[in-house]
């Protein structure tokens, strides 16, 4: 079973068990939280689609970890001129661990 959840304005394909990092979410370490932006869920053969999310379907997820990615480096320079500049930016993350995806509604269609 496995379900296509937005988060953080991105797209995500999950299954129970994984570990995702998304955009940072507000809350604490083992805070559990509930994300009701299903887009698709699919178990078996059978494929659930929403309009654009699923009613009645939810996501169980508990945060593991936040902190920084990386740093990404912006360099703008103007042609022709003497300008510069070299920025760095590091994103906020949140990893969360999937446990359970609910499906509440019964409009389940065969997929192919």
């Amino acid at each position: 079973m496995y379900a296509i959840i937005e988060t953080g304005s991105k797209q995500l394909r999950i299954s129970a068990g994984d570990k995702v990092c998304v955009e940072k979410i507000n809350g604490s370490i083992n805070d559990e939280i509930v994300i009701d932006k299903v887009l698709m869920i699919s178990k078996d053969n059978k494929v659930l689609y929403g309009k654009p999310y699923v009613k009645g379907a939810t996501v169980k997820a508990e945060i593991v970890e936040t902190g920084k990615a990386s740093k990404v480096l912006v360099y703008g320079p103007r042609p022709k001129k003497a300008y510069r500049r070299l920025r760095g930016h590091r994103q906020l993350y949140t990893t969360l661990k999937i446990k359970e995806i609910d499906m509440v509604s019964s409009e389940v269609k065969n997929g192919t």
